[in-house]
């Protein structure tokens, strides 16, 4: 598991530019109803990514979990054939919610989930304008209240880590899944 470095082996990082954004709109809400702006990127033909913007959104940890829920229906993940793909799912849905859950009670809230899949891994980002380096709490003590999120996300996920762009505030944090079995 890494912290240092912005990303696995092999990844090139975020995809550059709008990630292909069509501008739709995904959960039957349309930005201007009151709802945050959520954009569908395009997929590609190995790559399928979702997005949603917090701006404005308030009860973002459901809203985070319904956005990608909604994605792994919509990528096969769900509903769940077996106990693999169930407990893979649910897994997801657990580091969505430490992650955003992370980004509310230490970075001042988050500003975007992208969520995207290709046949083995899936990639979580949540981008927040907070200054903090997210870590494991060391020692790890299962009986203490609190401080469990990024143990959990560490024990859950493929690897994690976290990317600073130079000059601008805020980080993404991410981290990895592999896809059910």
């Amino acid at each position: 598991m890494s912290t240092t470095r912005p990303y696995p082996p092999g990844d090139r990082g975020p995809e550059s530019g709008d990630g292909g954004a069509s501008g739709a709109s995904v959960g039957g809400l349309a930005p201007g109803d009151g709802a945050p702006p959520v954009v569908a990127a395009v997929p590609s033909a190995d790559r399928q990514a979702r997005r949603l913007n917090f701006d404005g959104a308030s009860g973002v940890v459901p809203l985070a979990r319904d956005f990608a829920r909604q994605a792994l229906y919509a990528w096969g993940w769900l509903p769940a054939s077996g106990a693999d793909q169930r407990a893979a799912a649910e897994d997801v849905l657990l580091v969505v919610s430490e992650l955003v859950t992370n980004a509310c009670l230490h970075a001042e809230g988050p500003d975007e989930l992208r969520i995207s899949c290709d046949n083995k891994v899936l990639r979580i980002e949540v981008s927040d304008r907070g200054n903090g380096q997210p870590a494991p709490r060391t020692p790890h003590r299962a009986g203490r209240p609190g401080g469990h999120g990024m143990f959990i996300v560490q024990r859950l996920c493929l690897d994690w880590g976290v990317v600073r762009t130079p000059g601008v505030a805020g980080k993404t944090v991410w981290a990895e899944l592999g896809g059910p079995a």
